[in-house]
C-alpha cells in the first residue's frame, strides 16, 4: 500500500579538501567564476568574501544561479546519476535538476571557497518504512496493483523536499494534500 508521492534532494558539499576529479573540476571551474562575476558587485573592491557581497548587495545572491553556468558542462559527466547515493542493491540514484548552493568564498584565499550542489530527483512512490530504510518505487505508482520496488537508507545529506500523502478512500487512493517539507535524517520536519 503506497504512503505517499516523495523527492529527495541529496546534497554535495564541495571545497578545497575534496579528492574526486569531478568535485576538484567542479572547485576550480566555479571558484575562477566567482573571480570574474563578483566584480559587478564589488566595483570599489571593498570587499572580500562573498558574505560580504551580500551584506553589500543584495544582487550579489544571484552568483548562486550565476556559477552553475561554470560548472554544468561537468554535471553531463555524471549521467544524471547522485554521486555517492546508491540504493541498497548498490543501484545509482538519478537526479532531474541540479541546483548550486554558495557557501562561501574569497577573493583573495581560495581555500574559503565551499560550495553545495543540491540534486534534486524525479518522484518516488512511498511504499512504507522500515526503520531508517525507505521502500520505495519509482514515479506515480499508486494506481497501481503491484510495482517494482527498492530500498534506500536515509542518510546525511539526503533529505526530503516533496511530500504528498496519499490516503485510501472507498478502495481508491486519494491525494490528501499538498506540502513543501524539509526533514531531517531522524526524519524531524525543519
Amino acid at each position: 500500500m503506497a504512503k505517499a508521492l516523495i523527492k529527495f534532494a541529496y546534497r554535495q558539499v564541495i571545497d578545497i579538501n575534496s579528492t574526486g576529479g569531478f568535485e576538484k573540476s567542479v572547485f576550480n571551474a566555479t571558484y575562477q567564476e566567482f573571480l570574474l562575476k563578483s566584480q559587478a558587485y564589488n566595483i570599489d573592491n571593498r570587499f572580500d568574501t562573498f558574505s560580504e557581497l551580500k551584506q553589500n548587495d543584495g544582487r550579489a545572491n544571484s552568483l548562486h544561479y550565476k556559477l552553475s553556468f561554470s560548472a554544468l558542462h561537468l554535471l553531463h559527466s555524471l549521467d544524471n546519476k547522485i554521486p555517492d547515493l546508491k540504493d541498497n542493491a548498490g543501484k545509482c540514484i538519478l537526479f532531474e535538476a541540479p541546483k548550486f548552493e554558495l557557501i562561501e568564498s574569497s577573493l583573495t584565499d581560495r581555500s574559503v571557497h565551499k560550495l553545495a550542489i543540491n540534486y534534486c530527483t524525479g518522484l518516488f512512490t512511498l511504499m512504507g518504512i522500515a526503520g531508517e530504510y525507505l521502500v520505495l518505487a519509482e514515479g506515480d505508482v499508486s494506481d497501481k496493483e503491484m510495482a517494482d520496488t527498492f530500498t534506500l537508507k536515509m542518510q546525511p545529506e539526503l533529505s526530503v523536499f516533496f511530500y504528498k500523502e496519499l490516503v485510501i478512500a472507498e478502495d481508491a487512493y486519494v491525494n490528501r494534500h499538498d506540502t513543501l517539507m524539509m526533514y531531517n535524517i531522524k526524519g524531524n520536519m525543519i
